[in-house]
């Protein structure tokens, strides 16, 4: 089954229902559900699997306030430790180095 999104409007938020298997070919359309409206919920308790544009889509709305319930552990753990490798790569140092 591919992913099935389904979008709620309330009065006090947007919730946004994933079930299947999120996958490159349904991030736009993903994104396209929460760049209406704000607040944003994304139930994840029907999703199957995500591959890594799904995971990197999710994350991206995340970052943008949107709020993640019922995400089953394989996926909280996929997301979490996507994110915590993400923060752990130190920026490139820019200038010159001194010394030498």
């Amino acid at each position: 089954m591919d992913c099935w999104i389904g979008v709620v409007q309330q009065t006090d938020r947007r919730l946004v229902r994933l079930a299947g298997r999120l996958s490159v070919a349904q991030v736009p359309e993903l994104l396209e559900a929460c760049a209406i409206a704000r607040p944003i919920e994304l139930d994840l308790a029907d999703l199957v699997s995500a591959d890594d544009a799904g995971i990197e889509a999710l994350q991206r709305l995340r970052r943008q306030g949107a709020t993640l319930v019922s995400a089953p552990g394989y996926l909280q753990l996929k997301l979490d430790s996507q994110t915590e490798r993400t923060l752990s790569v130190a920026p490139p140092k820019t200038g010159r180095s001194k010394g030498k």
